[in-house]
């Protein structure tokens, strides 16, 4: 496989290489022998940086110093990861390296910029990895793929050897599966660093909070999305906050005139290589052409004074607790509106950076359509330990269900793959008379939904643990997927079901009502 044939990865140390260096780590460093990758506009001697765009590329001589510090404490990087171009965008989609899917299937989008940095660390191709958030490209990966998405203050990690999107603006941000190793590196990969004009040091004392004071906030918009909007409901708040200042300033980031320092430092590459631009990312680019200095001093006068209420709300509350998105969506629905539906993904993350916030996003289990939901916690700067201590502590569903019907059945080959996941069996059940069952050519069984003659065929239903989910589902080949299953009783639950191509000639196994049924009557045979 090419590295980028998944749409996840980008370029990749060999084998012979990643051995080398993991031999030479020294046993007693913090994170020894920890692997990490690296989104694809942040530096990493030796491989290239391409921002997405192989005309952009260039070889850079050493790291980025927040790679180096990471490389200093004995963690391993694997590779460049995929972005949206220029990190331009909160889908996953726009990237001529591929489009990745989210690890929960179903043709959902993997969430962007940082997508192969999320997609990465929930397969568990790596322990963790580097993203940049400058609109919520920290957060909305995390979220669509069921993992911590940690976005600290602006400057808390140097952004010296990123590629800039909104230079003033951007953050490098951490992706992990569990928030004990996002917190572990966090606290190595932070520091001022002198040469970075960007950097920031952390005040000495933090301020002292008791018991946090949690906002939350009421009549939001949700898309209609109502499993989304259960899912946040499930969340109980101490205060209930007026975020409207906050949704207006992130109208200001793609609306307004920072689209246009987008082109400080992209404009001149713009302008020159046109044609090496995605189209849907050169729109955005070239937007912010129609503004003028007054139009961006204007918008500071008002970012001053939300940002001013902003401050208010802070004396009310400690933490701020918001759904990361308000819905999700498939590939098939982001080519139909990228534009319009990207803005509907930033909703709730792209005022953070312009009020000078830190967030956390952590997994808030899943939509009745098994989809994944998610929480992000807000702070003002430099709360970020605050932020970081409370998701820890948050009581929240995570677990999901899932319906398996050949090979990961109890007794079955593959059925150890849940259980060292932490997988607990729910029961038998069957589906409604909707499919037929086909035995592949690789041995396993296929299960098809119909339109005219199908049969009940026998499951078993599965939980397994959030934070497994994305490992589990990533073991799993083509041409099966995830998607929603009608059970006797008419409930829905996610399973598995196989592309209808692939069951072509493919012996019908129906009759059996079921794959255990079907491998008994051979072994009788």
């Amino acid at each position: 496989m090419s590295a980028h044939e998944n749409g996840v990865w980008i370029s990749r140390f060999d084998a012979a290489e990643l051995r080398r260096r993991a031999a030479s780590v020294d046993p007693g460093l913090p994170l020894a022998g920890v692997t990490f990758a690296v989104k694809d506009n942040i530096d990493v001697a030796a491989l290239p940086t391409t921002a997405g765009c192989p005309d952009f590329a260039y070889l850079p001589e050493r790291n980025a110093p927040v790679v180096q510090r990471l490389v200093d404490a004995g963690a391993i990087v694997v590779g460049k990861t995929n972005l949206d171009q220029f990190a331009t965008g909160l889908t996953g989609a726009r990237s001529p390296y591929g489009a990745p899917e989210s690890v929960f299937g179903g043709g959902l989008i993997s969430g962007g910029s940082s997508s192969g940095s999320a997609v990465a660390v929930a397969d568990g191709s790596v322990d963790f990895a580097l993203g940049t958030d400058t609109a919520g490209s920290g957060r909305v990966p995390a979220a669509f793929n069921g993992i911590a998405g940690i976005k600290p203050t602006r400057g808390l990690l140097s952004t010296l050897g990123v590629v800039p999107a909104c230079r003033s603006l951007d953050c490098v941000s951490v992706f992990a599966r569990e928030l004990s190793l996002a917190d572990r590196v966090m606290r190595v990969a932070r520091g001022f660093v002198p040469e970075d004009p960007w950097s920031r040091r952390a005040p000495r004392e933090a301020r002292p909070v008791g018991r946090p004071r949690v906002g939350v906030a009421a009549g939001l918009d949700f898309f209609g999305d109502s499993g989304q909007e259960k899912a946040y409901a499930r969340f109980a708040g101490d205060v209930t906050v007026d975020v409207g200042p906050l949704l207006e300033a992130g109208e200001l980031l793609y609306r307004g005139p920072w689209v246009a320092e987008r082109l400080a430092d992209l404009g001149e590459f713009l302008t020159a290589r046109p044609e090496s631009v995605l189209p849907v990312t050169r729109r955005v680019l070239e937007a912010g052409l129609r503004f003028t200095a007054a139009d961006a001093f204007r918008a500071q006068h008002r970012l001053r004074e939300l940002r001013a209420a902003a401050d208010r709300m802070w004396e009310r509350i400690d933490v701020l607790v918001l759904p990361t998105v308000g819905t999700t969506f498939t590939h098939d629905e982001i080519a139909a509106d990228p534009i319009g539906r990207n803005l509907i993904l930033g909703r709730y993350t792209q005022f953070a950076n312009l009020l000078d916030m830190a967030a956390v996003t952590v997994p808030n289990g899943f939509t009745e359509e098994g989809r994944p939901a998610s929480l992000t916690l807000f702070g003002p700067a430099f709360s970020d330990d605050l932020l970081m201590a409370l998701a820890r502590s948050l009581p929240r569903e995570d677990r999901m269900t899932i319906a398996v019907a050949g090979l990961h059945l109890g007794g079955e080959p593959r059925n150890g793959e849940l259980l060292d996941r932490g997988g607990t069996l729910l029961g038998a059940a069957r589906t409604a008379p909707l499919y037929r069952m086909y035995e592949l050519p690789s041995g396993a069984p296929g299960l098809v939904r119909v339109d005219g003659g199908g049969a009940a065929i026998e499951i078993e239903l599965w939980q397994l643990p959030a934070a497994t989910v994305g490992g589990f589902l990533a073991g799993i080949p083509a041409p099966l997927s995830l998607g929603r299953l009608v059970l006797e009783d008419g409930a829905e639950v996610t399973g598995f079901l196989c592309e209808a191509y692939a069951v072509s000639g493919a012996p019908d196994i129906t009759a059996s009502g079921g794959w255990r049924n079907h491998r008994l009557k051979g072994t009788r045979s």
